[in-house]
């Protein structure tokens, strides 16, 4: 496996990030998603483009705009030098929070050496999980995920020495989690309810002290993918396996085989530990404040760049010239 620590390659995907997040500052709150995502995608692909890898992207943006994008599934990144590379990138994660102007909208990006981020077809589209940070990490293993909620969250609330009631959870407002919303309700904890984030909301329950403890419900596979990135830089644990939603996600799972009864663990959704991460915010959220326009044509940014290998937690305010992202 390649090195590919020798350069600082850190950086070079916080601009991935800033550009973006930058991009999408400019449209928060107008309602226009299309032109949103678009403009941040058009963003992050350049910065990629300009960065001396040979990138591969394990999970693209399929579906997303109805079109093409640079960062389609398969798609190369990079100037085709340097070391070869897994990458993964949402341009915005929480596009409908941006246009909304509603908070938790943050820009990701993640890389590791080719061949250690798991690449299913994109035929997966949905991916049931459970994110816990490092403190539970030892603690949770691959049959929470078919156990009660209930059962779960005593678990998790013994390893952290607090009563259920204390216990917050992270989960998407979506009809598809109803059933789930009840029966966390009915074991006592709390609910946190988020219209979209999903990469967003795996920092908050693995980052110490943002004041969720796990998350739990279906997403997006390339969110996941992002989450696993993040929550192994980080310590923390992730269980997920493929959840199609109707039938023909089903028989797509199925054609592509994928074994949609797995259960992976976050070492097999991330198999190798030279892991970079970095998450830029673009409106406020628990982990990251928001994209600031200042006189004379600056924007502040407020970062966040993970090394797994290292265990590294950098955050980063930048102060940017808008020229340089014309």
């Amino acid at each position: 496996m390649e090195n590919i620590a020798y350069r600082n390659i850190g950086l070079d995907l916080i601009r991935v990030t800033e550009s973006a997040a930058i991009s999408a500052g400019r449209w928060i709150g107008l309602g226009m998603h299309d032109a949103t995502h678009h403009a941040a995608t058009k963003a992050a692909a350049k910065v990629l483009n300009s960065m001396e890898i040979r990138g591969h992207i394990v999970m693209g943006e399929e579906g997303r705009l109805g079109e093409y994008s640079p960062l389609n599934t398969g798609a190369a990144v990079g100037t085709g030098s340097g070391p070869e590379l897994d990458v993964i990138v949402d341009p915005i994660d929480g596009t409908n929070l941006v246009i909304r102007g509603h908070s938790g909208a943050i820009s990701v990006v993640a890389i590791a050496p080719k061949g250690v981020i798991w690449s299913p077809d994109p035929a997966a589209v949905y991916m049931e999980k459970i994110i816990v940070d490092g403190e539970v990490a030892g603690s949770l293993v691959p049959e929470c995920l078919d156990a009660p909620a209930a059962w779960t969250l005593a678990l998790i609330a013994r390893v952290k020495k607090k009563p259920v009631r204390d216990l917050a959870v992270i989960v998407l407002d979506r009809p598809r989690h109803n059933d789930l919303i009840e029966e966390i309700r009915s074991s006592g904890a709390r609910i946190l309810l988020r219209g979209e984030g999903d990469v967003e909301g795996a920092l908050e329950a693995a980052l110490p002290g943002r004041g969720a403890d796990l998350v739990m419900g279906i997403g997006g596979v390339a969110e996941g993918l992002l989450a696993a990135c993040a929550v192994k830089a980080l310590g923390g644990a992730m269980i997920g396996r493929l959840a199609p939603q109707n039938e023909e996600e089903r028989l797509a799972v199925e054609a592509a085989g994928l074994d949609r009864k797995r259960i992976l663990t976050c070492d097999e959704l991330v198999a190798g530990n030279q892991i970079y991460f970095a998450a830029t915010g673009i409106t406020n959220s628990v982990v990251l404040s928001p994209i600031e326009y200042h006189q004379g044509n600056r924007v502040a940014t407020h970062s966040l760049l993970l090394r797994s290998e290292t265990e590294t937690r950098r955050f980063i305010h930048g102060v940017h010239h808008l020229k340089e992202f014309a």
